[in-house]
């Protein structure tokens, strides 16, 4: 539209947009003055009485002349009936963009403050609420006013309760929780949102987070913000308590109005021009957060490596167990293992404020071990230490490593913190060194990595049969076997259960067999019950756990309870920020919410990045509930080659062409039965080719069989789309009330 005149205005930038609109500079050829036109999308005004209803609250605003609110000059419709506004054209930047350069000084977020806090206070003199206050929606000119953008722009779309997903995270994260429960709001929602910009403008971050909406709406509406003094040093108390009123999650408990919230604000401000306020004696302590990255195996025998990643490890789950410390998962910290990365990316990547790095040296009886701990913001070493002694003092060095990083950190201990810090896997260094050697093995998730570690796992037990983490690992190699399909869940559950209680009888604190034994509850031995009580107890033994995050979360979908379960995979993806686990979770979920357009787009988009079998086998079903054919059959025949078996990709492609979709997957469902009795395939897998197939008979009698072999996957047959043909067969019936899963 450059260069275009739009009623007397010509058309001369584009300034910016969003799903509000776009925003060009133009200038007034009748008055000779740069303004700024908004045209609204098609979408808000196509509505006769939206439209009304939205020139009504424009002509309201328009009439609010004050300085920290953003004048209106003019409503006009282009000639194909566009909507635009007229504004006031100034020079500076959005808040936002401010934000996004870092947390602000207090005296600039106060200031700013006041100043939006004044702009509201005459809007709601003149009875007009915005309903929408966020950085994206407040000008900061380059004479250093703050002005208020976009009254009535959020009533007229709908943003005063959760109606849409995607495009609206941004306006969510600002919502107070009588907007997100659809009620009716007044002027206190102002306050709310005034209150989270408050806030991001101290840390630098909203205080509810999350990728995905209903997570979102679930935070807003049932959890307390982190407090202000572990993000942000020096904030005063008085600030402190100002923006924790305006998150009030009642109403009632807020500030009445805004001039009481003003009043506050402008006798922080005079205190500190006064030099009479004090900052919260904690709030000096920033938010201490960690990576500890593989350390380096200068060892003379490559094959060293395996004891180089376990000290590492072991610090990562030794600091996972405190609570007032953030840890990044092993899976994302040792993806730069080898890589020349800048301190300061890694940092970025995986959210922390410090990174732990070091080396190994083992030669004989001797271990050399260096540590440094390192400030991302400017690389500084904040502790470094070198280590010259004997094997068998492995876990002292690990001790002391742990205490200094606590020290340096500054994380403070509470109840039994300290014992689990100091809490060794085994005293007996050979039974350590072989357990070490196992988990090493385990991570390789190939099947000859599996089987060597069985022998690590079982020499350790022999040395040390009071080792309780060798019979936690015996016990994930089953459950391993068990998930990859490579056995029969009968053959490798019971097992894994019994070595897990062996493990919790020598050891009742180890967070990992609660959080394994919750998943053989939920996907073997059907006990809800007894599942959600074990992943309560894993994270509560290790807070920093994104495997009991992610266990939990899949429980809760399971039960239905979707915005918890994404409550828990925000929180796992936090811990491990570079793992694709997370990813496969929301995945299901969104299959399982009917929301199969962001289910598409969110596989199509980590899979651009990844392969994966769950989000291949997700994106295709998604697409063969939107019943896009041809696009579902390229994604399962994509599925079959990349994962499963050429051969039976081959098959399907040569009957697609001649009798269509249903039969193509049908000649695979038969293909992939006739290879389960070569070799392990899981029968609850053949049932689902079987129903996207459209044959109920051999759908079901697959389903039996997967009943029998209480097959990993059964657990969710009560729920899962995909049994929506068989779903009123009596047969289907039958199967869930002998499962135990009739209740859904």
């Amino acid at each position: 539209m450059i260069g275009q005149t739009i009623s007397h205005y010509t058309i001369l930038e584009l300034l910016g947009g969003g799903g509000m609109g776009v925003v060009y500079r133009a200038q007034d050829t009748k008055l000779d003055r740069a303004v700024a036109l908004k045209f609204l999308p098609p979408d808000l005004t196509r509505d006769p009485e939206a439209k009304q209803r939205f020139m009504h609250e424009a002509r309201a605003a328009s009439a609010l002349d004050h300085p920290n609110i953003c004048n209106i000059h003019d409503i006009g419709e282009t000639d194909d009936g566009r909507i635009f506004i007229v504004m006031g054209y100034y020079e500076g930047e959005t808040l936002k963009k401010k934000i996004d350069h870092g947390p602000l000084t207090i005296d600039e977020a106060v200031d700013i403050a006041i100043q939006v806090g004044r702009g509201l206070a005459w809007a709601h003199k003149h009875g007009i609420v915005h309903r929408d206050i966020k950085p994206a929606n407040v000008i900061l000119t380059t004479d250093g006013l703050a002005k208020i953008v976009d009254f009535g722009l959020a009533k007229l779309s709908g943003q005063t309760m959760l109606t849409r997903t995607g495009s609206m995270l941004g306006t969510v994260a600002y919502m107070s929780p009588e907007q997100a429960r659809g009620e009716q709001v007044d002027q206190r929602t102002d306050i709310w949102s005034l209150g989270v910009v408050m806030y991001e403008m101290i840390t630098g971050r909203v205080p509810f987070r999350s990728e995905y909406d209903q997570a979102l709406v679930y935070s807003i509406l049932n959890e307390a913000p982190e407090p202000l003094e572990s993000l942000r040093p020096g904030v005063p108390v008085e600030l402190m308590q100002v923006v924790e009123k305006t998150l009030k999650k009642s109403v009632e408990e807020r500030f009445g109005d805004i001039g009481e919230l003003l009043a506050q604000l402008n006798s922080l401000k005079k205190k500190r021009e006064a030099g009479a306020l004090e900052a919260h004696p904690e709030a000096a302590r920033v938010l201490p957060s960690i990576a500890v990255l593989p350390f380096d195996n200068m060892s003379p025998d490559p094959d060293n490596e395996y004891f180089s990643d376990g000290l590492a490890e072991e610090l990562i789950n030794a600091l996972s167990q405190l609570e007032g410390l953030h840890v990044t998962a092993r899976t994302s910290a040792f993806r730069f293992r080898g890589k020349a990365a800048d301190i300061r990316e890694i940092g970025r990547q995986l959210n922390v404020s410090t990174v732990l790095e070091g080396s190994v040296r083992r030669s004989e009886t001797r271990l050399r071990i260096t540590a440094q701990l390192i400030d991302v913001a400017d690389g500084f070493h904040l502790w470094s230490a070198k280590y010259d002694r004997k094997l068998e003092d492995v876990f002292t060095i690990q001790d002391e490593i742990s205490a200094a990083i606590v020290d340096k950190l500054k994380v403070r201990l509470l109840g039994e913190d300290r014992a689990r810090l100091a809490k060794h896997t085994t005293d007996d260094f050979e039974a350590y060194d072989l357990y070490l050697k196992g988990r090493y093995s385990l991570n390789t998730l190939t099947a000859e990595g599996i089987e060597k570690s069985t022998g690590y796992f079982q020499q350790a037990i022999h040395q040390d049969p009071r080792c309780a983490l060798a019979y936690t690992g015996m016990a994930a190699v089953h459950s391993v076997r068990a998930v990859l399909a490579l056995v029969p869940s009968r053959e490798a559950m019971p097992k894994a259960q019994s070595l897990l209680l062996k493990a919790l009888e020598l050891d009742d604190s180890l967070a990992e067999a609660y959080a394994w034994l919750g998943s053989i509850e939920l996907t073997y031995n059907w006990d809800w019950s007894a599942a959600e009580s074990n992943f309560k107890r894993a994270i509560e033994l290790k807070p920093n756990s994104p495997e009991a995050h992610q266990f939990y979360a899949d429980y809760l979908i399971s039960m239905g309870r979707m915005d918890e379960s994404l409550t828990e995979v925000e929180r796992a993806r936090e811990l491990d920020p570079l793992s694709r686990i997370p990813d496969t979770i929301v995945a299901y979920h969104l299959f399982q919410s009917r929301r199969f357009d962001q289910a598409i787009e969110h596989c199509r988009r980590v899979l651009s990045v990844d392969p994966s079998f769950l989000l291949q086998l997700h994106l295709w079903r998604s697409l063969h509930q939107k019943n896009l054919v041809h696009e579902a059959f390229m994604e399962c025949k994509k599925l079959f080659t990349l994962f499963v078996d050429r051969d039976i990709a081959d098959a399907m492609e040569c009957v697609y062409p001649v009798s269509g979709y249903p039969a193509a997957l049908r000649a695979g469902a038969q293909k992939l039965a006739e290879l389960s009795a070569r070799s392990y395939v899981s029968p609850y897998f053949i049932a689902t080719l079987f129903a996207h197939a459209e044959d109920d008979d051999e759908t079901l009698r697959w389903l039996e069989r997967a009943f029998e072999g209480r097959d990993q996957k059964f657990y969710i047959t009560g729920i899962d789309l995909g049994w929506e043909r068989v779903r009123s067969n009596p047969r289907f019936a039958v199967l869930l009330k002998k499962a135990g899963l009739e209740k859904w």
